[in-house]
């Protein structure tokens, strides 16, 4: 059975909900800054000056609050891509945009692995619609590339994203994810120059 995604409820929240909700979200996103995403969600609450049973109407998983706290940079990663598909380089554009999302994940890596811990039965709608965006989003600057002789055309979209999220994960800093990138664009790239 599929839940209701808090997120992407089918109507507009009442005044004092939507301010417990941008509560709960700032308080969440200070602690899981701080503590990281295994943080107790009471602690979460009492921040936000709300009580559990608020904090759990609105987001009934830890999960479905860890999406949440991270909407916005997901958005503007996807922003961010389709922008670039208008930039003069198809190779620099995905460069650009592989290394916005390796640091990213490089720097929510605790966060990423604990939204995705449960299996896809438990992932939530916005969890879920992100993940077709960003693929979306990789795939449209990869066939660019491809089709401008920069990215080797054996490359697929899953592949891409797979090296570059284990780079983020395995990568000791975002730099070092970085350089890890730069390493696999060779491999990309195939015989072609990097960016």
């Amino acid at each position: 059975m599929t839940r209701p995604d808090p997120l992407m409820a089918p109507r507009p929240r009442r005044a004092d909900a939507a301010r417990s909700v941008q509560s709960l979200l700032a308080a969440a996103k200070t602690l899981f800054d701080e503590h990281g995403p295994d943080v107790a969600l009471d602690e979460v609450a009492r921040r936000a000056g709300v009580g559990n049973a608020t904090l759990y109407r609105h987001f009934p998983t830890r999960q479905d609050l860890i999406v949440a706290v991270y909407a916005d940079e997901v958005t503007l990663l996807c922003e961010q891509g389709a922008d670039l598909l208008e930039s003069e380089s198809a190779a620099d554009a995905l460069f650009i945009w592989l290394d916005s999302f390796v640091v990213h994940v490089a720097a929510k890596r605790a966060l990423a692995l604990a939204g995705t811990a449960d299996s896809a039965q438990r992932r939530t709608t916005l969890f879920d619609h992100w993940h077709t965006a960003m693929r979306s989003t990789a795939q449209k600057l990869l066939t660019r590339a491809q089709h401008g002789g920069a990215v080797d055309t054996d490359l697929t979209v899953d592949d891409m994203l797979a090296l570059t999220n284990a780079a983020a994960l395995v990568g000791s800093s975002a730099d070092h994810a970085r350089r890890l990138l730069r390493l696999q664009w060779r491999g990309f790239a195939g015989a072609r120059a990097l960016p």
